[in-house]
């Protein structure tokens, strides 16, 4: 695709959800993709389709075709309630993109989705909520030679935030990566005419976001038995701001159990740059 690229990004969120974000302090999912977006391809244009307000209207495969890449940031609805509108738009829009040929490229929801819409399973994960900082995440045979991989270490840890994960991949998809709490953290999704990368985690959050998204969760976090009352919260809120801003405090990487996997964009974003070199740019 020659001249200027331009991708279709979807935000899930309703309005009340990214008002809670806005009173926390924290971007909007849509927000945290376009500026992931500009780091790898800086004249890249996108639109940014808020897909849960009233009267949004969802492109045709046709219109879907003029996009370089659609990307999916993460949602706190639920996959498999199909019975919510939101979660249908949703649904019958990612298959869009699969019919239309498009590249893909999406974090938590933006794994389960293609997962759900190609035929695989979505469940709640019995261990409960997987948040903060995933561990232990293992590459497996195929992701250490697949191109979405290439610059990732063997093990790492990532940001995550989510209940429900996938329990079986549909058809035509490779298994990349897992770790013991979610056995599918970032796979390779084929279906119809279009090839999906996945992953269960975020690269599009830093520290400090995922530092106000807890504030955005913190009576369901403390409720969950994350945080034993406020204090607790504030005293590991403010260790993880200071983190971002002095990384290097050896200290507080030390007590926190955070490295360059985490820390550094350069691997922590990774995959990104590897869907935009080989699924856009065709590098």
């Amino acid at each position: 695709m020659a001249g200027t690229y331009r991708f279709l990004i979807i935000d899930g969120y309703a309005k009340q959800s990214r008002d809670d974000f806005d009173a926390a302090g924290m971007k909007h999912a849509g927000i945290l993709y376009a500026n992931m977006l500009h780091a790898y391809l800086p004249g890249a244009q996108y639109d940014l389709l808020y897909t849960s307000d009233p009267g949004t209207v969802i492109p045709d495969v046709k219109a879907i075709g003029a996009y370089a890449g659609v990307l999916w940031p993460g949602c706190n609805l639920t996959v498999y309630q199909t019975d919510d509108p939101r979660v249908k738009t949703m649904i019958d829009l990612c298959d869009r993109v699969f019919e239309a040929g498009v590249p893909q490229f999406g974090t938590c929801w933006g794994i389960q989705l293609p997962v759900f819409v190609a035929g695989g399973e979505v469940k709640a994960n019995p261990k409960g909520r997987e948040m903060g900082i995933g561990r232990k995440i293992c590459l497996t045979a195929e992701g250490k030679k697949h191109p979405m991989m290439k610059g990732k270490p063997g093990v790492y840890d990532h940001f995550v935030s989510h209940d429900d994960e996938v329990t079986r991949l549909p058809e035509g998809s490779t298994l990349l990566a897992g770790n013991d709490y979610s056995h599918v953290q970032a796979a390779e999704i084929r279906y119809k005419k279009g090839v999906f990368w996945g992953l269960q985690y975020h690269p599009e959050y830093d520290l400090h976001e995922m530092a106000r998204l807890m504030v955005a969760r913190e009576k369901k976090l403390t409720e969950i038995g994350f945080f034993r009352g406020h204090e607790d919260f504030q005293e590991y809120v403010g260790r993880l701001e200071e983190l971002h801003s002095h990384q290097d405090r050896k200290d507080l990487r030390w007590q926190l159990g955070i490295d360059d996997d985490v820390l550094s964009a350069a691997v922590r974003q990774c995959e990104f740059k590897n869907w935009i070199d080989t699924l856009v740019l065709g590098k």
